[in-house]
């Protein structure tokens, strides 16, 4: 199957390329702004990779839809915490890639696109835990410009009858995520408390979050993409929800070491809980793969401590 993956180079698609490249029957086109974001090595030797440049502001879709069957879309150029920073980027930039590159897809005939949407944030500050039916209210340009791509999406399939499936993930963490602050509390937290740093935590530390194991993601993810889905969006997460505090336990306990914390003035976009319901998933693909928490913290640290 040819596929192509936009926004590739970053902590998802570096995995869900790793997983794709397994079937040698599959030609997987990966593309980000900047061919030189593309580092790992696997990717880069295999055979049935192609990594091309695909600007968000070029639009240069031509030769790299051509043939293409399966879409995953993963772009987006800034996060959560820090988009209402940067509100009118976050939706220019965003918003106006996808739809293009929708219509795009419409023309070259794609079959299939699967945008990967944030459980975390499109629905804002609701009951846990949150089913696909809940209120999608989110409190940050980062939520507002995945909702708005996702009705996009409905839109082209009552325009163009094209074949989609949104999926809202969950907090995701493991191999191959930038331990650099900005996206990922599991994985910077494990990379400080290696490097004896001191966790900065905002609030109070009883913020709960729902994390889910890369590979468990992935895992979700290709069963909808390669299965027959029978709903527009699912929810992709462990199901269940993890305090901050909890969280250094965890890490206090499978790290076993000292672990220093600073709590710091809690932040505006910082839902007090934020955790998804997985029933759809699980009624009509079975199990969501849970790696338990202390599992996928010990798995993360390894890598950390193989490629730091």
């Amino acid at each position: 199957m040819n596929i192509l993956i936009a926004g590739a180079a970053g902590f998802i698609g570096t995995n869900l390329t790793l997983a794709l490249m397994k079937n040698p029957a599959n030609h997987i086109t990966i593309t980000d702004t900047d061919t030189s974001y593309f580092t790992n090595e696997t990717i880069i030797a295999a055979n049935n990779v192609s990594c091309l440049a695909l600007h968000t502001q070029t639009h240069n879709f031509e030769n790299i839809l051509e043939n293409i069957e399966l879409e995953f879309n993963l772009v987006s150029t800034t996060n959560p915490s820090s988009s209402n920073n940067y509100i009118e980027a976050e939706l220019n930039e965003n918003i106006t890639f996808s739809t293009l590159l929708l219509e795009a897809s419409v023309k070259h005939h794609v079959s299939k696109i699967i945008f990967i949407s944030s459980g975390g944030t499109v629905y804002g500050n609701v009951a846990c835990p949150i089913t696909e039916n809940a209120p999608t209210n989110p409190i940050t340009a980062y939520g507002i410009q995945k909702l708005t791509i996702e009705k996009i999406c409905h839109l082209y399939h009552c325009m163009h009858g094209i074949d989609y499936s949104i999926l809202r993930l969950a907090n995701p963490y493991g191999p191959y995520q930038r331990p650099n602050g900005k996206l990922g509390a599991l994985t910077t937290f494990t990379y400080k408390a290696l490097h004896q740093e001191t966790l900065h935590v905002y609030g109070d530390g009883s913020v709960v979050r729902d994390y889910i194991y890369i590979d468990d993601a992935i895992d979700a993810m290709l069963k909808i993409a390669f299965g027959s889905p029978q709903y527009p969006i699912y929810n992709i997460g462990s199901g269940t929800g993890t305090s901050l505090n909890d969280l250094t336990d965890h890490l206090r306990s499978v790290l076993d070491i000292r672990i220093d914390v600073n709590y710091e003035k809690k932040r505006s976009v910082d839902l007090p809980a934020n955790y998804l319901d997985i029933t759809r998933y699980e009624t009509e693909f079975g199990t969501l793969v849970h790696t338990p928490i202390d599992d996928g913290i010990r798995r993360t640290a390894d890598f950390l401590k193989a490629h730091s």
